[in-house]
């Protein structure tokens, strides 16, 4: 790591997010060494703390890109499997590089998806090798689950519904048998073992409570507790979840994961779009994480969280992009941009306020995807994890000397405005490029890849319309919220 000092018009300084400026920023050892007032010239550039993308997948490729979009999340998983296995390193690469030119300095991966070329270790491995070519800092949480893999109880219901040839497609692909609770426990550590590192925190990664038995979720909440290992874990995403967990669990689905042991400060819980005020009250009791997804949950149609409330009632919340922003662009500050417009409050009432914005895009993810409990700040000692901003693009029109970068920051920034991109101290990002790879050609190499292999899923593509209806009339009949 080599010094580095950088002169800007303006800064978000210390956990209050207070603008200062022209200031020099001394940067050594991969973290910040000085912030002092400059009375010289400074080039147009503005800073503040690298975003945090505290709940994402790592997906290749938009899911509008093969048929996806607008689906209701239930169908939307589905569609997932029309992507064909390709090299992890590739699919790793090409997201996880979108992601930092979306400004995001830190990103949760929560291995839903594995492409199953190679055993899972390994290709953790190469995840953490695409990271470490980025620079950015990684949560890689080892998908876990043991039921439902079509709907939230038994899939013959749906199959029935479906022609013979769409319904022998759909229980092939969904009829694997799960592994055992105790060979998912040691995979984790297995994984860890591969891919950990200082950037790299290993995670559980129970995919939600109507996708694991009890028995799993109790044995992830042991060894959580034993280990001391983080659990990132869907949870309260859809009303059909909603309805499947009133019906499961009369005394309350929260106050079950309390019970065993899984509602921790360990614990990040993804969505929550439809977690009630009593709920929310046991979450920020205690001190467990919400990472809210704000495109994704308008994409796929799941709804729009109470993230107001969640604040008021003390939780911790995070800003999540999915891989879904509203336009499919991995852009964090848009992405913080429509949770502001959303949830900050209507007329002169104010619900939720800038700085508290700042915190929830900044900070409060940090721990939840990398384990540690620092940073999010521009202040001596903590990480030089810095978002550099062009000042002069963020301001175009220059009709006023003394207008606020900090306004324009919730008023248009975009992932257009990145000027550069730190981690640890290093540049991953200058000027719309990726420092580490060749980003484009990675690109194009997957897609390539994606079309030639995409072709062999005719099958499925053909029986998923049918699949559709068949879950329309499904969850149509089914009792709900």
């Amino acid at each position: 790591m080599t010094e580095r000092s950088i002169a800007c018009i303006g800064l978000l300084e210390g956990g209050d997010y207070d603008l200062r400026g022209p200031c020099r920023l001394s940067l050594d050892g991969g973290r910040i060494a000085g912030v002092a007032g400059i009375d010289g010239e400074a080039d147009p550039l503005f800073a503040l703390p690298v975003p945090v993308n505290a709940h994402d997948h790592g997906r290749p490729v938009r899911s509008s890109s093969f048929g996806a979009a607008g689906k209701p999340l239930e169908l939307w998983l589905q569609y997932l499997a029309l992507l064909p296995a390709v090299d992890p390193y590739l699919a790793a690469a090409a997201s996880l590089g979108r992601s930092a030119l979306g400004g995001a300095g830190a990103v949760m991966v929560h291995h839903t998806r594995v492409q199953g070329l190679t055993p899972l270790p390994r290709e953790a491995a190469e995840v953490a090798r695409a990271a470490a070519d980025i620079g950015v800092r990684i949560g890689f949480a080892v998908a876990m689950k043991d039921r439902n893999p079509l709907v939230y109880g038994p899939s013959e219901e749906v199959l029935a519904l479906l022609p013979e040839d769409a319904r022998r497609e759909v229980a092939r692909r969904t009829g694997t048998a799960p592994m055992s609770v105790e060979d998912q426990i040691r995979l984790v550590e297995e994984v860890a073992g591969a891919a950990a590192g200082d950037m790299v925190d290993v995670q559980y990664g129970p995919t939600g409570v109507q996708w694991c038995t009890p028995g799993l979720l109790r044995a992830v909440a042991e060894a959580s507790a034993r280990t001391g290992r983080r659990v990132h874990m869907h949870c309260l995403e859809t009303r059909y979840q909603r309805d499947w967990a009133d019906r499961n669990f009369p005394e309350g689905m929260i106050s079950f994961l309390k019970g065993i042991g899984l509602l921790s400060p360990r614990l990040t819980l993804a969505h929550c779009t439809w977690a009630r005020p009593e709920e929310l009250d046991l979450i920020a009791e205690s001190g467990a994480t919400i990472a809210v997804n704000t495109g994704s949950n308008l994409g796929i149609r799941s709804g729009i969280a109470p993230v107001a409330e969640m604040v008021a009632r003390g939780c911790k919340v995070a800003l999540g992009l999915d891989g879904l922003t509203l336009d499919e662009d991995d852009d964090a500050l848009g992405e913080m941009r429509l949770a502001n417009a959303l949830h900050r409050g209507w007329g002169f009432d104010t619900a939720i306020d800038e700085t508290a914005m700042l915190r929830i895009a900044l900070a409060n993810g940090r721990a939840a995807v990398t384990g540690r409990d620092e940073g999010g700040a521009i202040e001596p000692g903590a990480p030089a994890d810095l978002l550099l901003l062009d000042a002069g693009k963020l301001d175009s029109d220059r009709l006023v000397p003394d207008l606020s970068p900090r306004d324009l920051l919730f008023a248009r920034a975009g992932a257009g405005h990145v000027a550069e991109v730190i981690v640890a101290g290093r540049t991953i990002v200058r000027r719309g490029k990726v420092t580490g790879i060749d980003h484009d050609a990675v690109q194009a190499e997957l897609l390539d890849r994606l079309r030639h292999g995409i072709r062999g899923n005719d099958a499925l593509r053909a029986a998923l319309p049918e699949l559709g209806r068949a879950l329309h009339r499904h969850f149509g009949a089914a009792p709900c919220c």
